[in-house]
């Protein structure tokens, strides 16, 4: 059977804090919103899968991962989209880091119909409206931070809860690729 999976960055345990305690402001200004109960995250895709197709997936999400550098990461700027998604933004130099690494994620998992994400950001809130928003908007003006983004996280969805959660953390390891060494047959 198939199940939910999502593979994420996860920003530092502080912000984690800061942006569950965003989202428990925000919910005091406007009631309950879409991705409440989240916690804080950068998505880099979602899809389905059985169990002996996410081994594949870990296995080959551990090689990636084994090859990557970690990256020095700056949210600095509110954000929205036009669908009531209100977010914290990278800056510009953070966005071209981050982005060909999620592509990088994304090819090497040779998914079909996976939900990719190709704008980083860290959510808030999703589905606001308009109205609440605007809200949003004015209540939070200003951010700058930063973290060291030298893992992925692959998360699955707990049906009860109606929420992701962890089931394995692979690091950022720094290591070269291994060559190709093209030899004969016969």
């Amino acid at each position: 059977m198939e199940k939910d999976y999502s593979v994420a960055i996860y920003p530092s345990e502080a912000i984690i804090s800061l942006v569950k305690s965003m989202k428990e402001q925000l919910a005091k200004e406007v009631g309950w919103f879409h991705s409440k109960n989240s916690i804080g995250h950068i998505t880099i895709c979602e899809f389905k899968a059985t169990d002996k197709q996410i081994e594949i997936i870990k296995n080959q999400l551990n090689r990636l991962c084994d090859t990557l550098h970690p990256v020095e990461v700056c949210l600095n700027e509110f954000s929205s989209y036009p669908n009531g998604a209100f977010f914290i933004s990278p800056n510009n130099d953070s966005k071209s880091i981050l982005k060909p690494i999620m592509k990088r994620i994304q090819e090497s998992l040779h998914i079909q119909n996976m939900k990719k994400s190709n704008d980083p950001h860290l959510s808030i809130a999703r589905r606001l409206t308009l109205e609440n928003l605007e809200r949003a908007k004015t209540l939070f003006t200003v951010i700058d931070i930063h973290f060291l983004c030298d893992s992925i996280v692959l998360r699955k969805f707990d049906d009860t809860i109606k929420q992701f959660f962890v089931t394995d953390t692979y690091k950022f390891n720094s290591n070269p690729q291994p060559e190709c060494i093209q030899g004969t047959l016969f």
